[in-house]
């Protein structure tokens, strides 16, 4: 017996099952929080990360109209119930790797509705942090739906609508247990897909105005419990905020880099420049606080990845090429250099980790790629040396 068939019980435990589902949400949010999110639009469901399962704990009206399934339906399972044969494997990778890295996260994906037929949502994925400690407790999935273009063909039969089992990943959120349980990689070889539907802004701004708006219900039911939610994770949780020096000194910096801090716990990203943000697609609230490994997926080498780790933990830099993916879920293939860099009292201060696409074309002043990351490591050692001697590499409030 798997973690969701021991949740949703043989007949006998339901009633203990029905209790811990629901104490998932009124433990943590009162009472009166489901009549609250009743009373708000849209199609949208909240997991529990730390449960067997990460089961669905609730389900709005509004998703049982868009899919078929009634609450009593979905409460209780996993979100994988929504995928198929045709859902893609990559969008479905992209979604976990976000789940498992804690962050948001928007993404066309084909889902099922209970009756077997296909339909296009916007995927809009947000981790629920606990405000003191960081700690994630649920995760938000809002579904828009994407209409269709005005001369799209219909969609091919749908030969098998039942997805398989989900293929297990390793544990990798230190909070949440089970949270890398969200999305199945589902097995679409040798079947046709119709072709993907693009979000247009208005969905894309719908799913963001619809997750605000439960993310306000949840804040403001929260503090009736002492235990205050928020949609990011806070400065005090331990995440260093540079000082606007450091932060002007870097800003002239135009390589692809990020700036992480090992001596934080999963060595967080502390500063990510224009450039980086411009080559990944995400943006800055996205990924600060967050592991590099986000940019990680299907393909990526696990032997390259040690060889990091193992570079990083003799303080020596390295070079390395790397298949990273998109916050579209496009791969490239990644020309990445990491280095220490040490303040003025010769202590490993951050890792910079200079990110090229080696598909891209780049104009390197006849330098060689390499010598090009290497400037922008100088660069960065310059002014993390000359502001670390002045004290000033933190606010002052850190």
């Amino acid at each position: 017996m798997d973690d969701e068939e021991a949740l949703l019980g043989d007949g006998d435990g339901d009633q203990e099952r029905d209790r811990r589902l629901a104490s998932s949400l009124t433990a943590r949010y009162s009472d009166w929080v489901v009549e609250a999110l009743d009373e708000l639009p849209g199609s949208f469901l909240l997991t529990d990360p730390a449960m067997p399962g990460h089961p669905i704990v609730y389900a709005s009206g509004g998703l049982a109209d868009l899919t078929g399934y009634a609450r009593g339906e979905v409460v209780g399972r996993n979100a994988r119930l929504f995928q198929g044969a045709a859902t893609d494997r990559a969008a479905v990778a992209g979604v976990r790797e976000a789940v498992r890295g804690q962050r948001a996260h928007q993404v066309a994906i084909l889902n099922y509705r209970r009756d077997g037929t296909p339909h296009w949502v916007l995927l809009h994925l947000a981790p629920v942090f606990h405000a003191a400690d960081g700690r994630v407790l649920h995760f938000l999935a809002v579904q828009v739906p994407i209409a269709p273009p005005a001369a799209r063909r219909p969609p091919p039969p749908v030969l098998f609508p039942a997805c398989r089992e989900e293929a297990r990943v390793d544990e990798e959120c230190p909070c949440a247990s089970h949270a890398g349980e969200v999305f199945v990689d589902v097995d679409k070889r040798g079947l046709d897909t119709e072709e993907p539907r693009v979000a247009s802004e208005h969905d894309k701004e719908k799913a963001l105005s619809t997750a605000n708006s439960i993310f306000s219900a949840l804040n403001r039911y929260s503090k009736l419990t002492g235990l205050v939610v928020c949609g990011k994770r806070c400065d005090s949780v331990g995440i260093p905020a540079l000082s606007s020096s450091l932060n002007l000194s870097l800003g002239r910096i135009k390589q692809s880099f990020v700036l992480t801090d090992p001596h934080l716990p999963d060595m967080p990203i502390v500063y990510a420049s224009d450039a980086f943000l411009s080559l990944t697609g995400y943006s800055r609230e996205e990924i600060l606080g967050c592991n590099c490994r986000f940019l990680n997926g299907p393909g990526t080498s696990m032997e390259v990845i040690e060889e990091i780790n193992q570079h990083i933990c003799s303080e020596q830099a390295c070079t390395v090429h790397l298949l990273n993916y998109r916050k579209d879920g496009r791969s490239f293939r990644d020309l990445l250099h990491i280095s220490p860099i040490r303040n003025a009292s010769g202590k490993v201060a951050f890792h910079v980790w200079v990110h090229l696409d080696e598909g891209a074309k780049y104009d390197f002043n006849g330098l060689s790629p390499e010598v090009w990351q290497l400037g922008a490591v100088g660069a960065v050692r310059v002014a993390v040396r000359s502001l670390s001697a002045s004290g000033s590499l933190l606010r002052p409030s850190q």
